[in-house]
């Protein structure tokens, strides 16, 4: 903190824990204690009340998602599917995109390889375990 900063205008306790993950800052009740924050070397981003939040930048959707599926709901599948194929093996993907199939959240390609540079695409690997020949001995099954 600075020499010489005001902080009599503080009213009651704010904790702020920071960890190797971020700032965890609870119970900021007062503008003024921002700028406490702030002479502490902690920046924030200070939110007006009904001030719209600025849409996040996601990239292109998935070409498996279902069109009849809302928008909302296309991007939590979408995610949903990143998730899946940087976490599990190419048998459980499979059975996973079956799944969402039967339910009618994706559409899945005809061509196996499609679907597999598709889910390259979305983060599966593509080394020993994950290859083409693997993938299309499980895909639709």
């Amino acid at each position: 903190m600075k020499d010489g900063a005001d902080l009599s205008g503080v009213t009651h306790y704010t904790k702020v824990d920071v960890q190797p993950g971020g700032i965890n800052i609870q119970n900021v009740e007062h503008l003024y204690q921002a700028d406490i924050l702030k002479q502490l070397g902690i920046e924030l981003q200070v939110k007006q009340k009904g001030e719209a939040a600025a849409p996040v930048e996601r990239g292109e959707l998935s070409l498996f998602v279902h069109p009849a599926v809302d928008a909302e709901e296309q991007w939590r599948i979408h995610d949903e599917i990143r998730r899946l194929v940087a976490r599990q093996g190419i048998q459980e993907i499979c059975s996973y995109m079956l799944q969402l199939r039967d339910a009618q959240k994706v559409l899945l390609p005809q061509s196996a390889e499609k679907a597999y540079n598709e889910l390259v695409r979305l983060g599966m690997p593509h080394g020993e375990g994950y290859s083409l020949k693997t993938f299309m001995k499980y895909y639709k099954r």
